[in-house]
């Protein structure tokens, strides 16, 4: 049955790899050369004269079909079977990739260009459309007859040596903006490549007889000699040739920071810093194909009927096709796509020590096709801290098949460490993928520049490099004659002593005020000291100036402190107004204004809109009936209620004020039903 097992799992699929390396490492701006994987201008204008790498590795493993307890699954006594949780769906992957860096160096050639030379083997698989729901089947073992209806299925593996070159150097930099490209020459060394392909592939399983029944067709390739019991390896005849290219923009708003110039208008750029608030990196990776003239293509039509027996008897998997089922069409060699990708990095500068990175990733091949691997899409949003010995960061990331991670990451001085997925790995109990690198490399890194004197130039722009000076007398010092502080070249007064921000010369009193020039805010026209040398403003022109103004936009007199006089309702508007109030009425015991008030409500707003600049005290009072609590908290929202309705409809609310008095204040006596009808009502009184 094992070989059952073998035959069904060829024909829905196992692995696929499709997943990125160094996450979060990529990102550090020190990363130095290994950043020439992910964009070869890179290199150029970076934090490093030199930077080699010793040896580094990146490895990821993952799938969306089994979900594990990471620290659960590495104990002696767990079974995937039993203890992970499954996921099976008609379209599963699982994930692996294997990325070696090793000795690699790269230098700049001058300010404006740089080379590097990198050497890398990498290993991928991949699989697609696998069928999950028959995985699940084939691992019960109450499973009896089955049915795999698989379709189309495509597997792909390959492993391969590259030798990169690549040059890069600044394409513009006018200050703000700066951008530079890198292109990337690679020499490929296949290293073994295998798959398989399915289309419209049945597999009808039948325990009574023990037979199998397929249909479809699958093709089956390798490298030469794949399948035999040859352990001593030889390197297969298989070359190709590979290119990466990559742009990198930069914005620098505080260009200026990072630039120090001379006297003689030359002009040294801080490359020990990073300049820009904005980074954006766009590049396609991984363009090219290897040759494999010694591959074998061979492709069958698998519909048959075959017994447990008959695959039993047969000694691998190619003999199990080649035997059992019908050989259609055989070629030899063929070409290997590599796992072309899109890039985009973007970079944003938090401060000088924290940044937060957003990359994506896009396969440019697409996917089922053969004899390419292909990457998978991912999204990562990654916060740092940056600096020159140690840098740390945290990716987050959403990875096609494999879904949300997240992990940590550090380098420190020549030591890179950390993985896109050990936080998620480690936290959750249904992990389905994990990865991990590390290496070691020298750094070089840009020097900072030194200032002996400490007189803001740079030794190798100053004159004087062991006696402060400005920088236009190439860091020398300007004589000062009457020892004010303000240098003979800048001192309009250079025999009489005055302050620096005067220029060397004593201030004036031009407007005679008392008030020096220097801190006078109108150094032509006399005013107060108070109010520092200018004359006192009247906005309105009332004449009442500003500082006295109560009013200070809107004319008004005198008398009024400026604002205009308020005109105030006669005795007979007041009349008019409160004969409203009055006839005001509410729903029974509550606050609720009647439908049939709302006209009367209506004429009072008309009233006070008469009388702009008056305010009004709106109050509410009760009859006796009921508790003293109860008719103060009736009487204050019956005020408040007639308040905002008077608000809504035009009011303004600054002119209003509402309070209720309860049965405080009657105006007739609350023993009869006409006395405390009288009792309530709604008063609208001027506030004097």
């Amino acid at each position: 049955m094992k070989k059952i097992s073998l035959l069904v799992m060829l024909v829905i699929g196992t692995l696929s790899a499709k997943a990125q390396s160094y996450m979060g490492y990529l990102t550090d701006n020190y990363s130095g050369v290994n950043s020439v994987i992910a964009n070869p201008a890179n290199i150029t204008d970076s934090r490093f004269k030199t930077d080699i790498n010793l040896a580094g590795f990146s490895v990821f493993a993952g799938n969306d079909y089994y979900g594990v307890n990471v620290l659960d699954a590495i104990k002696d006594d767990y079974d995937f079977d039993l203890d992970a949780k499954k996921s099976p769906t008609t379209d599963n992957n699982a994930m692996v990739n294997l990325d070696v860096m090793g000795p690699a160096f790269m230098f700049n050639l001058n300010k404006v260009s740089s080379i590097a030379v990198f050497t890398r083997a990498r290993a991928m698989v991949n699989v697609d459309e696998v069928n999950g729901e028959t995985i699940d089947d084939l691992d019960n073992d109450d499973t009896t007859d089955f049915v795999v209806n698989e379709g189309d299925f495509n597997t792909f593996g390959h492993a391969w040596a590259e030798l990169g070159v690549t040059y890069a150097r600044v394409l513009m930099d006018n200050n703000q903006h700066f951008l530079k490209g890198g292109l990337t020459a690679k020499f490929l060394q296949g290293g073994g490549t295998a798959n398989a392909y399915g289309r419209n592939v049945t597999v009808n399983y039948t325990e009574s007889s023990e037979t199998i029944a397929t249909t479809g067709a699958i093709t089956y390739g390798r490298g030469d000699d794949y399948d035999n019991d040859n352990y001593d390896y030889e390197l297969p005849e298989a070359i190709g040739f590979g290119a990466d290219l990559g742009f990198v923009y930069e914005w620098r708003p505080n260009h200026a920071d990072y630039k120090t110039e001379g006297a003689n208008g030359s002009t040294y750029n801080h490359k020990d810093q990073n300049k820009y608030k904005l980074k954006v990196g766009l590049s396609i990776t991984d363009i090219g194909k290897i040759n494999y003239k010694d591959a074998i293509s061979e492709t069958f039509d698998v519909t048959n009927t075959v017994t447990e027996d008959d695959i039993d008897n047969e000694e691998d998997l190619n003999d199990i096709l080649n035997n059992l089922y019908t050989l259609t069409n055989s070629s030899v060699g063929y070409k290997v796509n590599l796992p072309t990708a899109l890039h985009l990095n973007v970079d944003y500068s938090l401060n000088r020590s924290f940044y937060v990175n957003l990359n994506t990733d896009f396969s440019l091949v697409s996917k089922g096709k053969e004899n390419a691997s292909r990457i998978a899409n991912a999204v990562s949003l990654t916060p740092r801290f940056e600096s020159k010995w140690f840098s740390f960061y945290v990716p987050v990331s959403v990875v096609q098949y494999n879904g949300f991670q997240a992990g940590a990451g550090f380098r420190a001085g020549p030591l890179y460490i950390g993985s896109g997925s050990v936080i998620t790995a480690l936290a959750g109990d249904d992990t389905k993928g994990a990865d991990v690198y590390a290496g070691l490399k020298i750094p070089v890194y840009q020097g900072k520049p030194k200032d002996k004197d400490g007189d803001g130039v740079i030794d190798k722009l100053d004159g004087c490099p062991k006696l402060a000076g400005p920088v236009e007398n190439n860091g020398c010092p300007w004589e000062d004659q009457d020892g004010d502080s303000v240098l003979d070249n800048e001192d309009d007064c250079p025999t009489v002593a005055g302050p620096v921000e005067n220029k060397g010369c004593p201030w004036g009193d031009e407007d005679g005020d008392t008030v020096l020039d220097n801190v006078d805010i109108c150094p032509t026209v006399a005013g107060p000291v108070e109010n520092g040398g200018c004359p006192w403003k009247d906005t309105d022109n009332d004449g009442v100036v500003d500082k006295d103004d109560k009013c200070v936009d809107v004319p008004g007199t005198v008398a009024n402190n400026g604002c205009p006089e308020v005109v105030i309702p006669t005795v007979e508007v007041q009349e008019t107004l409160n004969a409203y109030a009055k006839t005001i009425l509410f729903n029974s015991g509550k606050a609720s204004i009647k439908a049939e008030s709302h006209e009367v409500l209506s004429e009072i707003v008309k009233i006070l809109a008469e009388y702009p600049s008056a305010k009004f005290s709106v109050e509410g009072h009760t009859d006796s009936s009921g508790s003293d609590a109860l008719n103060q908290r009736l009487s204050d929202s019956r005020a408040n209620a007639v308040k905002t309705f008077l608000v809504k409809n035009g009011v303004d609310e600054f002119r209003l004020s509402s309070i209720g008095f309860g049965e405080t204040r009657p105006i007739d006596t609350n023993a009869t039903a006409a006395g405390r009808t009288n009792n309530r009502r709604v008063e609208i009184n001027l506030v004097k």
